[in-house]
């Protein structure tokens, strides 16, 4: 994924520990965090990273998603605001006259779809490639129009330097940067710096166990290349090194059941198998980097992969396992089903930032409701959610959404639709409606 902060940073080299240091109102406090596994490191400078990262991009910028001239197709949940702080809070957020920060923007696929879902927000993006930024600034004004064009910014800077911009932002969209660089922790805070407190942050960094063959092939085409810097050669060696492999080998069968249909596009390939710098994770240090940054973990946004219904059929083992504390959940998927988890996707946010618990059935029913618009298929009675998850509703829940779309009044659509309380909170949580306390 796109790079998006190589100026400064910590050191490069080995797996190994180290202290980070934060300062809190009760004075300094340390942090003893194990670096994760770095299993990409093909220069020994900073300075040669961010060279090869530029070449990189400059030969195929990412994503290489094709610019079209009318608005973006769909929609993704996690970056329509209201959707995305109502998964958070489980409510509606008090405004949205906002302003939004894509860091590390690249081609501006995310960002169209950002300013495009949030018509009343103010869109920054910022990335270090001159030459993504160029494809992004086209793309902006060719599918949004000059009108919600005129409410974007994009400008070249690296993540690190992300408390340069003026003023803070409601929510910061990082998807596939912090782990190219070369300290995902410092770039965290730098990011955690400019969002408000209450303020929402969506990350997606890579998972180790999931990725295990592409980082063999990583490697092998290392070795092959001798430290040449030569991405275009590159791809065409790691096409050909895929085809020689014997049709049982498992690097070959995960890549043709996993990856093939997207690394059809050279850009992709070359991102997944050629970057020079790349950080994976685990549960254990994707929480201490969360931990040390002092931030607040809301959520997996792709919390299906971590259903632990999913990946245990036996009864009495899936109770044993929702016994575990929360981390050890996410660990048992984790280790039980690898292949699944190639990345990990989720919400942070900055303190004072509280979530509405539903369990009150009056509060419940004074409150009122819109429903997402990133579902699709109502008023029928199987829907997609945000995921294009394809739900059935119940009988009741279906009467209630044709009810709320009609007065925005829950007591009022679970009168009439004789919904019970359990049924709409788990409307809530699904984020099929979005709710506003009173």
């Amino acid at each position: 994924m796109m790079e998006s902060g190589f100026v400064a940073g910590g050191g490069l080299g080995t797996k190994s520990s180290g202290l980070v240091r934060r300062c809190s109102r009760a004075g300094t406090v340390r942090y003893s965090v194990a670096q994760p596994e770095r299993n990409v490191t093909r220069f020994d400078t900073e300075g040669e990273i961010t060279s090869t990262v530029e070449k990189l991009y400059d030969a195929y910028p990412f994503p290489p998603d094709p610019l079209i001239d009318e608005e973006p197709i769909g929609y993704n949940w996690r970056w329509h605001y209201p959707t995305a702080y109502s998964f958070c809070a489980k409510r509606a957020p008090e405004t949205e006259d906002i302003r939004i920060l894509d860091a590390g923007c690249g081609t501006g696929c995310g960002t169209e779809y950002l300013v495009h879902l949030n018509k009343q927000a103010e869109v920054v993006g910022i990335d270090l490639s001159s030459g993504a930024l160029e494809v992004a600034t086209e793309r902006l004004s060719r599918s949004i129009g000059k009108d919600n064009a005129a409410r974007a910014t994009l400008i070249q800077k690296s993540i690190f330097d992300a408390r340069e911009l003026e003023g803070d932002f409601d929510m910061i969209n990082c998807v596939g940067v912090i782990h190219h660089t070369p300290d995902p922790l410092r770039a965290l805070l730098a990011l955690k710096d400019k969002l408000k407190p209450g303020g929402i942050l969506h990350i997606f960094v890579y998972a180790l166990n999931g990725r295990w063959e592409i980082q063999l092939m990583q490697k092998a085409l290392a070795l092959l290349q001798q430290g040449e810097v030569d991405f275009k050669g590159g791809v065409e060696l790691g096409r050909k090194v895929f085809g020689a492999l014997p049709k049982e080998n498992r690097l070959r069968k995960r890549e043709e059941s996993r990856w093939a249909a997207e690394n059809e596009r050279d850009a992709t390939f070359a991102d997944m198998y050629l970057h020079p710098q790349e950080i994976d994770y685990t549960i254990d240090t994707l929480f201490e980097m969360i931990d040390a940054a002092e931030l607040k973990f809301i959520g997996f946004s792709n919390p299906r992969t971590f259903d632990l219904a999913r990946v245990l059929e036996d009864k009495e083992l899936l109770n044993l396992a929702k016994s575990l504390p929360e981390r050890d959940q996410y660990r048992l998927v984790e280790n039980l089903d690898p292949e699944s988890v190639t990345h990990f996707e989720f919400f942070l946010s900055k303190e004072p930032f509280d979530t509405v618990d539903w369990s009150d059935t009056q509060m419940l029913h004074n409150a009122t409701a819109t429903i997402s618009p990133c579902i699709h298929g109502f008023p029928n009675k199987t829907i997609f959610d945000g995921d294009y998850f394809p739900m059935m509703l119940s009988d009741n829940q279906f009467e209630f959404l044709k009810s709320l779309s009609d007065c925005g009044s829950i007591g009022s659509a679970a009168k009439e639709s004789g919904c019970e309380a359990e049924e709409i909170v788990a409307l809530i949580h699904q984020t099929i409606i979005i709710p506003t306390p009173q």
